[in-house]
C-alpha cells in the first residue's frame, strides 16, 4: 500500500470517529483538556470541511484546551454529515454554530483561529478577511491559487499579526526534519541535482458528465466565489475541484507544495532563475480534466537543478517509491519521502555515509497542530514550522512550473522586479482574474 494511500485511509478512520472517539474518551485527555484556564483555551471555527478540512479539526480537537465552537461550509450536506459525526464522537455540539456563509462565523467573537479547508481558489479570501477580524489561521495548502495572492496573504499576515500556519504538515514530522539537518552536514558532498516525484495509481479523475442542477443543500453560487461563472459540473465539484484552472493547480500544487517544499529547505533555495515545463493529458485523455496529469519540470537554480516529475495513474516511481524528494550529491544520494529516509552511497565513494531506512516515528498533521496551538498561546512567531511565508514561497515556486506548462514556453525570473522577464506572463498569469463581483484585497505589510 502506497503512503499516500495508507495516510488516506487513516485519516478516514479519523473521519469515521474511531481514532478520535478513544483518544477523548481516555482519562488522561480529560485532565489535559480541563488543565487549561478559560484564558488558555482556544476556540476554533472550521471553514470547508469535507476533506482535509475535517481531518484538521480531528487533529486540533486532541489537543490539550483546544474547543470546536462553528463550523461552516457552502453545502449543508456536508454540515450535517460533520454534525453527526461528532455525535458519534461524544462531542458535545449542543454549543458549535452552523453557517454557510464564513464572513457570518468570522463575526462570532469567541472564535480564537479558523481553519480553512475550501478549495484553493478560495483560501487567499478567507485568510485575508480572517486575520482582519483578528483571527489567527490554519490554512491549507497551497496557500494561494497565484502568485499574487500569495503576496497579499504573507502581506496580510504581517499587517494584522495573526499566528498563520500553513498545512504542509511535513515541517513537523521528526524525520523529514532530521533528513534536512543531514544534508546540512555536507557529507552528501556537492548536490548538483534534486528529484521530486509524485506517481500517484490511485488518483483519477472524474467521467466526463453534463452539466446538471446543483445538488439540494448547495450554494453553488458561493462555491464558485472569485471563480468564473459555470453551470454546475458535478466532475468539477468537491474532491475534483483540483483538476481545473478555476479552483486549482492539479497534481503540481495538490502535492508539489509538500514535496517541493522540502526540495527547496533541503537545499535552502530561493526561487528559480528559470523553469520550463512539459506534459499533458496522457494517461486518462478521456476523463473530464484541464491540469496535466502527467508533467515534467525543469527548475534552474544557481548551483543545481531541480527535477519535478508527476504521473496520476502509476505508481511505480524513482527508486522503488510513489513520491518522494532525493538529494544526489558526489558521495551519495539521500531519498526522502512520507515512509522514511535513507543514504545510498555512490559505489566509488571514500567517504563512507550510507545510512539505512529511518523510519517515522509521530503523526506529522498531530504535530503540525501542537506547534500551532503553541503559538497561538505564546504569540511567539518564530517558532511555527510553516509560517505562511514558507507556504507562499513554495506555492510561488510551484505556480511557476505550470505557468511554463500552460503559456507553452520557458520562463525567466526577474529576481530584483519579482515578476517574470516576459510582461505578457505577467499579464496572464500573476493573477487569476476575480470575477463575480469579488476583488482581492490590496493589504499593505
Amino acid at each position: 500500500m502506497s503512503n499516500r494511500r495508507h495516510f488516506l485511509k487513516q485519516s478516514s478512520t479519523l473521519l469515521g470517529g474511531t481514532a478520535l472517539l478513544s483518544a477523548i474518551d481516555h482519562p488522561a485527555f480529560g485532565i489535559l483538556k480541563s488543565s487549561f484556564s478559560p484564558a488558555n483555551q482556544v476556540n476554533i471555527g472550521a471553514i470547508g470541511i469535507n476533506g482535509m478540512g475535517w481531518a484538521n479539526v480531528t487533529s486540533a480537537l486532541k489537543q490539550p484546551g483546544v474547543n470546536l465552537v462553528a463550523l461552516c461550509d457552502v453545502d449543508k450536506n456536508v454540515l450535517d454529515k460533520r454534525m453527526g459525526d461528532l455525535a458519534r464522537m461524544n462531542v458535545n455540539a449542543a454549543n458549535i454554530k452552523t453557517y454557510t456563509d464564513y464572513r457570518k462565523l468570522l463575526e462570532q467573537k469567541d472564535i480564537d483561529a479558523v481553519i480553512i479547508g475550501t478549495p484553493d481558489h478560495w483560501h487567499a479570501l478567507i485568510m485575508i478577511h480572517a486575520c482582519e477580524a483578528g483571527k489567527d489561521v490554519y490554512v491549507e495548502k497551497p496557500v494561494g491559487n497565484s502568485i499574487v495572492e500569495c503576496r497579499a496573504m504573507v502581506a496580510a499576515q504581517k499587517r494584522y499579526n495573526r499566528v498563520v500556519q500553513v498545512g504542509q504538515w511535513q515541517r513537523s514530522q521528526q524525520h523529514f526534519r532530521d533528513a534536512v539537518d543531514f544534508i546540512g552536514t555536507g557529507q552528501l558532498g556537492n548536490i548538483r541535482t534534486v528529484k521530486v516525484w509524485c506517481y500517484q495509481g490511485w488518483m483519477r479523475p472524474a467521467p466526463v458528465v453534463p452539466d446538471s442542477a446543483p445538488p439540494a443543500g448547495v450554494d453553488y453560487k458561493t462555491w464558485l466565489g472569485p471563480a468564473e461563472t459555470r453551470p454546475f459540473n458535478s466532475s468539477r465539484f468537491h474532491f475534483n475541484f483540483r483538476w481545473f484552472w478555476d479552483y486549482a493547480g492539479g497534481l503540481m500544487t495538490d502535492w508539489g507544495v509538500h514535496l517541493l517544499d522540502y526540495g527547496l529547505l533541503g537545499m535552502n533555495a530561493p526561487v528559480p532563475k528559470t523553469v520550463v515545463s512539459l506534459g499533458g493529458k496522457f494517461a486518462y485523455p478521456e476523463l473530464a480534466q484541464e491540469t496535466p496529469d502527467t508533467l515534467t519540470a525543469l527548475y534552474e537554480f544557481d548551483n543545481f537543478n531541480l527535477v519535478w516529475d508527476h504521473a496520476m495513474g502509476i505508481d511505480n516511481g524513482s527508486y522503488g517509491r510513489d513520491h518522494g524528494i532525493a538529494y544526489i550529491g558526489n558521495n551519495a544520494t539521500l531519498v526522502l519521502d512520507r515512509g522514511g529516509w535513507e543514504v545510498l552511497e555512490e559505489k566509488n565513494s571514500k567517504t563512507k555515509v550510507s545510512k539505512p531506512l529511518v523510519k517515522p516515528s509521530d503523526n506529522g498533521l498531530d504535530k503540525h497542530w501542537e506547534n500551532f496551538v503553541s503559538v497561538v498561546r505564546s504569540r511567539k512567531m518564530a517558532d511555527l514550522h510553516c509560517p505562511v511565508e514558507a507556504g507562499a514561497h513554495v506555492a510561488t515556486v510551484a505556480q511557476m512550473g505550470n505557468i511554463s506548462f500552460r503559456s507553452g514556453q520557458r520562463v525567466v525570473w526577474d529576481k530584483g522586479a519579482g515578476k517574470f522577464t516576459d510582461e505578457k506572463l505577467n499579464k496572464d498569469y500573476l493573477l487569476k482574474e476575480y470575477h463575480n463581483g469579488y476583488k482581492l484585497p490590496v493589504v499593505k505589510a
